[in-house]
């Protein structure tokens, strides 16, 4: 069985900085393009980066330029590196693994997902 467990999360001021983890296990962790995802309260869930299997990445548009996703396959773990941080970047942030190809950005695209941690982005 899959298990994705992020850590990472907390209280930060505007323009501050966090960095996401993700550990993966129960699979091969390199087989598997990553993503994350955040759910702000009254907001549906939304894409916020993508690493494909070969170390591409995706972002939205909200967040490039701010945000860098990684993978260390050694470790099995993908990061969310989040500098310049804003208010309107306070939500609930999951890490999700796909057995997609490329990119995936869709939510159903991923098999998936961990518990979530809590991000808060005090003005």
């Amino acid at each position: 069985q899959v298990q994705l467990v992020e850590s990472g999360g907390g209280l930060v001021q505007a323009g501050g900085s966090l960095r996401l983890s993700c550990v993966v296990s129960g699979r091969t962790f390199s087989s598997y393009a990553m993503g994350w995802f955040r759910q702000a309260p009254g907001k549906e869930r939304e894409f916020v980066a993508a690493i494909s299997r070969s170390g591409g990445t995706r972002s939205a548009d909200s967040v490039k330029g701010r945000f860098t996703i990684s993978r260390d396959n050694a470790k099995n773990t993908v990061y969310l590196q989040m500098n310049s941080l804003k208010p309107d970047d306070t939500a609930v942030y999951y890490c999700a693994a796909s057995n997609f190809l490329g990119l995936p950005s869709k939510g159903y695209e991923y098999a998936y997902w961990g518990q979530g941690t809590q991000v808060t982005v005090s003005s």
